[in-house]
């Protein structure tokens, strides 16, 4: 067992072993967790490495170091066989908390963030503490990043999916707090899952038996929000024919959940801290008062200490509410979870349009770049615009050219806020799943080719990749004409070149591949006609039985 299985096995505790303070607090190392694989079911397996903060260097390749999903102890290596054998390092960088990255001594193209690593390059610790997202020869993404030492696992539940540090704190100040009677103001971004939460509270708590009853208070009207928070009498307002009972009432025994509470109106702040300090209630037009044992949960996403200050909302209410407080952590916090909840929402959507459906995309390693591009994402709708973006992906297809998805991923993550454009084609409920739907029958229309510059290196890799560097195929998805492939390949030092590899190289990638031409030619990241062709030149016999 080498050190870093070892270190793992003995970081991966149960929650038993968690005190009360925070998962994410403590001493933390660099990390990798897999955020996208050519086998999906990869999707999510880490591993700390304590070895880089003792000074040690840390090799990379398809057979080292090994993964394993948070909480299980079958781990093992990459295993992606179009990744080089030949290690890449991690080192400990200049600056403390740093990493230097060395890719002078693999065959493996590494890109980091979007930007090729042709040699080396350094991260720090604040670049550690956002992530870096790696993607090795366009089949594995990872994610360079910080987790505690020693690192555990909080149960999952409560329909909050992910594994990052922040979710596993959500979940555990939520079995925390759910036993309590105290009020709570939850405070997040929009998307970040405040609702679920709530429910949450309700469901894990004394008074999950009874009532959990949703107010958006954005949505009330100023002149009838006392009546329907609080109830009124027959006759106490035009319009009032009968009693009414309010959503306080509707809750008793159980939970209230106050949503947008930051849009409170003005005039009903006073009524609602009263009810809270005192457990009664006054419905509209009585002369009495109602006892109430309802909990209350509030959430927003706005600055509340601001509004205070403006005068638009009431100090006394918010120290009311915020009983205790607890944040929700925007997608952006959480990013070794993007891959995990793009993986769950996907195969969502693939069921939802084709209920029978089995299998997800035809090819998941042509999702590597997407995945990419959505970990780098800012996400400004967090997780509601995550499921919004894969939701329109999946009506687009998945299986469409690059070039053709990416400008559809230009403008579904231009939207603000998640809120996207509508999809230029559908699909019916009965239809085949997007991978799969067959190509429309009819003239071919008029291919627009375009530029070499309109083509990032990361999509040509891929394109050859998923077309095991068979040019024509390759130039018909990126929409460039041959002779601009061809310039494209050679400005591109990621590219292996047929007539500059030497005899050693190609008997290497061969014992490697088992004789495999083919299998030599992806090695290489060479034509297998182009290698053929610099075996035939060298003298060296290529027709292997």
């Amino acid at each position: 067992m080498t050190k870093i299985e070892a270190s793992w096995l003995e970081g991966e505790t149960l929650l038993s072993t968690v005190g009360e303070e925070s998962v994410s607090a403590g001493v933390t190392v660099p990390a990798l967790t897999i955020l996208a694989h050519s086998d999906p079911s990869r999707v999510g397996e880490r591993l700390t490495l304590p070895a880089l903060k003792a000074g040690l260097e840390v090799r990379l390749s398809r057979v080292e170091p090994v993964f394993a999903l948070p909480g299980q102890f079958r781990a093992r290596a990459l295993e992606e066989r179009y990744l080089s054998r030949s290690p890449l390092f991690l080192r400990p960088g200049g600056e403390v908390g740093g990493v230097l990255l060395d890719c002078s001594t693999t065959r493996t193209s590494v890109v980091a963030n979007g930007q090729p690593v042709v040699d080396s390059r350094e991260f720090s610790g604040i670049e550690l503490q956002d992530g870096v997202v790696l993607m090795l020869g366009s089949r594995v993404l990872l994610l360079l990043h910080l987790l505690p030492e020693p690192l555990w696992v909080e149960a999952p539940g409560f329909g909050l999916l992910g594994e990052s540090l922040a979710v596993m704190d959500l979940r555990r100040e939520i079995r925390r707090l759910a036993k309590l009677t105290v009020p709570v103001l939850l405070c997040g971004e929009t998307g970040t899952g405040k609702e679920l939460t709530a429910r949450a509270l309700h469901d894990e708590g004394a008074r999950s038996g009874h009532p959990f009853v949703v107010v958006n208070m954005a949505a009330l009207p100023p002149s009838l929000a006392a009546a329907e928070l609080f109830g009124a009498v027959r006759g106490a307002y035009t319009g009032a024919g009968q009693t009414k009972k309010g959503l306080f009432q509707s809750a008793q025994g159980g939970t209230l959940f106050l949503d947008e509470i930051g849009e409170t109106p003005t005039e009903i702040q006073p009524m609602l801290l009263r009810a809270l300090e005192s457990l009664e209630i006054r419905p509209v037009g009585s002369s009495g008062t109602l006892n109430i044992d309802v909990r209350v949960v509030a959430a927003t996403d706005a600055d509340l200490q601001s509004a205070i200050a403006a005068g638009s909302f009431r100090a006394p209410l918010f120290h009311r509410l915020a009983g205790y407080t607890v944040e929700l952590p925007p997608l952006r916090h959480r990013r070794d979870d993007i891959g995990r909840l793009f993986a769950e929402f996907l195969e969502e959507e693939l069921r939802r349009h084709d209920p029978e459906a089995t299998g997800g995309v035809a090819d998941p390693s042509l999702l590597i770049g997407l995945i990419a591009r959505l970990a780098q994402h800012p996400w400004p709708g967090n997780v509601r615009e995550l499921r919004n973006v894969v939701r329109r992906l999946v009506v687009i297809g998945l299986d469409a050219a690059p070039g053709v998805l990416n400008a559809h991923l230009d403008n579904l993550l231009g939207a603000p806020g998640g809120a996207l454009e509508p999809p230029v084609t559908s699909i019916s409920p009965k239809s085949p799943s997007p991978s799969f739907a067959p190509k429309a029958r009819g003239p071919k229309p008029r291919r627009l080719l375009r530029k070499c510059s309109d083509v990032s290196q990361e999509e040509l890799l891929a394109a050859l990749e998923s077309h095991r560097f068979k040019l024509q195929p390759v130039a018909d998805t990126l929409g460039l004409s041959r002779i601009n492939l061809y310039r494209l390949i050679e400005s591109c030092p990621a590219v292996g070149k047929a007539a500059d590899l030497e005899e050693p190289e190609i008997q290497d990638a061969l014992i490697h591949c088992d004789g495999d031409l083919e299998g030599a030619a992806m090695r290489l990241r060479v034509s297998l006609q182009g290698l053929k062709r610099r075996m035939t030149k060298l003298g060296l016999p290529w027709m292997i039985s």
